[in-house]
């Protein structure tokens, strides 16, 4: 304060002080002394944040798709018996007889009933789910839900298994599926098309056949199981056709009236449903089926399982859980036999 008082005396008597004046002689115009030059720093230069601060994590989880599974819907599902079940037996009644000529003390002619037991063995299968306390922890962070999504993969892997039986069963037990069962009637071959080749598709997918080749292919089929069924099957009656989906593009096919397959299908067979499954593209050729879905007032056949997914107890370790998940099948059941013509190299 007195230093300001001193200043201003000073100017009163027009002496102008400047600041440099109270510096030492040797210091006073030396200009490259920087007197408000910042300090070295203690810590490492930055001028940000941390990076993960500036990082979003989308909420919504992307989930890989899978192929399909379609064999349940190609004829349908049912339970039969529990896990405990080992053997399937299935009453097949024929009614036989014969006659004779009349007379009243002839006791010639007679009816009887044959009955058989064909069976099939059911196929326990399991997998495990494990997750430990610190790994939910971790998946919490990352807002997943690790046990659900344990349980889903799960039920997709147990799904995917039973899909499978229902096509092909399983080896080396009486256990078959829709496309190996023993008792089916042997493939046909389709028809030699202008194209050159059976096939309604090339190997990339792109139609080969004509509509109308691949429609008297269709015919041949119905023609089959017309034979095969003693005529029972008509053109009216309920009927699934089953395609994988290359040969599928094969029923889009139209003539040179503008009209295609799948026109001529259902103008001509009103009850046709047809169903695609990716199971159908075999390494001897699509597999191209026509099945009756009921003969006599009877279903064909279905797709069995005797447990779905049955879970069993949570097992508590010191820091972790773990749980088995069991499933149990039966393959396809095909009752008639009869019923179904399959072609195959389509």
């Amino acid at each position: 304060m007195k230093l300001e008082a001193h200043r201003a005396r000073l100017e009163e008597f027009g002496i102008h002080v400047m600041a440099q004046d109270f510096l030492p002689r040797e210091f006073r115009h030396n200009y490259n002394l920087a007197l408000d030059a910042q300090p070295t720093l203690v810590t490492t230069p930055n001028a940000g944040i941390p990076a993960f601060l500036t990082q979003y994590v989308d909420p919504e989880v992307v989930r890989i798709l899978q192929s399909p599974n379609e064999g349940a819907d190609i004829l349908g599902e049912r339970k039969n018996g529990d896990w405990t079940t080992q053997t399937a037996f299935f009453s097949v009644i024929e009614n036989t007889g014969e006659i004779s000529s009349y007379g009243d003390w002839n006791n010639n002619g007679v009816s009887n009933v044959n009955a058989n037991w064909p069976q099939r063995q059911s196929y326990l299968y399991q997998t495990i789910i494990e997750y430990g306390d610190l790994q939910i922890e971790r998946a919490g962070l990352a807002k997943l839900n690790w046990v659900a999504e344990l349980q889903t993969s799960a039920a997709s892997t147990m799904d995917k298994f039973q899909d499978y039986t229902y096509h092909f069963g399983v080896a080396g037990m009486q256990n078959y599926g829709l496309l190996n069962d023993p008792s089916l009637s042997a493939a046909l071959t389709p028809s030699a098309k202008a194209a050159g080749g059976n096939r309604w598709v090339t190997t990339g997918g792109a139609p080969v056949a004509t509509a109308n080749e691949v429609y008297a292919d269709f015919q041949t089929l119905f023609s089959q199981l017309v034979a095969q069924t003693a005529g029972r099957v008509k053109m009216t009656d309920p009927l699934v056709l089953v395609v994988s989906p290359g040969s599928q593009v094969g029923l889009s096919a139209v003539n040179s009236f503008g009209v295609g397959v799948y026109d001529l299908l259902k103008k001509n067979f009103p009850n046709l449903e047809v169903k695609v499954s990716y199971r159908y593209a075999t390494q001897a050729g699509n597999v191209v089926q026509l099945w009756a879905r009921s003969y006599g007032g009877q279903d064909t056949g279905y797709c069995a399982f005797n447990e779905k997914m049955r879970d069993h107890g949570i097992v508590r370790q010191l820091s972790a859980y773990a749980q088995k998940k069991t499933g149990g099948t039966w393959g396809a059941i095909i009752r008639y036999p009869l019923a179904v013509a399959q072609m195959i190299g389509v």
